[in-house]
């Protein structure tokens, strides 16, 4: 049985070796809260071990964000210190690595006018534009993974004693992670070879589109003709192998832009902007998102909608098995790097590229003229349950099941 420090050494290691797959004289990015910072330090001495070049760590403090919030004029949140996008670029040109680093609270900015935070997201979205298309072309290597903050364990383990609440989530994210097995990278390896079964079929296939059926939903979803199934684990611009998310369980492609068309009902919370949106409703026509409504967080969501003319259509469509690891849980993570994992899910906004033939090399007028969608922003919902069925239909009508009851249906 592992101990606490070893499966923390084993997770640092994972998100080094596996994550970003750090090769000699690379430069390592980290973007990470101050309340990760022992976490921060054993993945830096790794990086280090394996051969980087320099760790770049950019700290970010939950406590002055929403001082922040709480106290600067609006028009702090309209803008973004080109100097630090600019840095960003620098660094992807030269082909680092970036390593996200989450531990965040749901509720950070509860209470906040939405204003504020829409703007806050749309001019980072727009200062980050170009960083942020190396990520979605696999330029470089990046990954994410996370760690237990005191707020948001005391929200994913509300009813465990506080001072037990850190030590379940961590327990959580390391069986999530396959932390808790004797050897994580041997047991990716095989993981991603799994993944990568169900991606060939789907690719074999070349479904012309879905069909979704559920309780509140029924939604077609058309492919681009040129589109590729992902599963698991991709490959930068020089061909070296990463796992962007840390879990992962979905295999996802994009959406024809204009193909769009139905209802769909959320099945887990939504945490975005530092607020929760929960049983939420959107209905697509050609596309478009024309009417959502949301039991909490509403206007949070309307305004990620409206932050520009992209975030008005989907960029992913992903599947993932109600019966698997953190679906089979019960845990809601209040977090979408788990809970788009554990539940079938779509984003809203920007689709990647790397999902259509020859895509990571496209400009983005042949990307859009392929179908892709292009947004500053790109957000997961979860839709999925065990009461779901979708179809795969073919160019030529044929009809088949892809999910029956929530799962795979191969």
């Amino acid at each position: 049985m592992s101990t606490f420090e070893q499966n923390l050494e084993k997770y640092a290691d994972l998100a080094v070796r596996v994550g970003v797959n750090i090769q000699k004289g690379q430069t390592l990015i980290v973007n990470a809260p101050i309340s990760t910072a022992e976490f921060v330090r054993k993945v830096a001495k790794k990086a280090y071990e394996a051969g980087a070049k320099n760790v770049h760590i950019e700290w970010s403090d939950e406590e002055m964000t929403r001082l922040k919030y709480d106290l600067a004029p609006d028009e702090a949140f309209t803008e973004y210190p080109t100097w630090k996008a600019k840095g960003y670029e620098e660094m992807g040109e030269d082909g680092a690595a970036i390593l996200s680093v989450i531990a965040s609270n749901p509720d950070l900015l509860k209470g906040v006018d939405p204003d504020r935070i829409a703007n806050a997201n749309k001019a980072y979205g727009m200062a980050m534009e170009k960083f942020r298309s190396f990520i979605q072309s696999d330029k470089i290597s990046w990954s994410i993974v996370a760690v237990p903050s005191e707020a948001w364990a005391a929200k994913v383990f509300s009813d465990a004693p506080k001072e037990e609440q850190e030590a379940k989530l961590w327990e959580a994210i390391f069986m999530a992670t396959r932390v808790n097995l004797e050897d994580p990278v041997q047991a990716w390896k095989e993981h991603n070879a799994t993944l990568k079964t169900k991606e060939e079929y789907l690719n074999e296939k070349k479904y012309k589109r879905l069909h979704y059926k559920a309780p509140g939903t029924d939604l077609t979803i058309e492919l681009p003709e040129t589109h590729v199934w992902i599963g698991g684990g991709s490959e930068n611009e020089q061909g070296t192998p990463f796992v962007a998310n840390m879990p992962t369980e979905e295999v996802f492609t994009v959406p024809l832009k204009t193909g769009v068309k139905g209802y769909v009902t959320s099945t887990k919370p939504l945490s975005y902007g530092g607020n929760l949106i929960e049983n939420f409703k959107v209905t697509f026509e050609k596309g478009r998102i024309v009417h959502v409504t949301a039991e909490a967080g509403e206007e949070t969501l309307k305004r990620l909608v409206e932050t520009d003319e992209g975030s008005h259509y989907l960029g992913e469509v992903a599947l993932v098995p109600h019966n698997s690891p953190i679906s089979n849980s019960n845990i809601i993570f209040f977090n979408t790097l788990f809970d788009e994992n554990a539940s079938n899910h779509l984003a809203i906004g920007n689709g990647y590229s790397f999902c259509l033939e020859g895509g990571k090399t496209m400009s983005k007028e042949e990307l859009e003229a392929k179908g892709l969608n292009t947004s500053i922003t790109h957000v997961d919902f979860m839709i999925g349950s065990a009461d779901m069925d979708i179809d795969g239909i073919k160019a030529d009508g044929t009809v088949e099941p892809v999910f029956r009851k929530g799962n795979w249906a191969f």
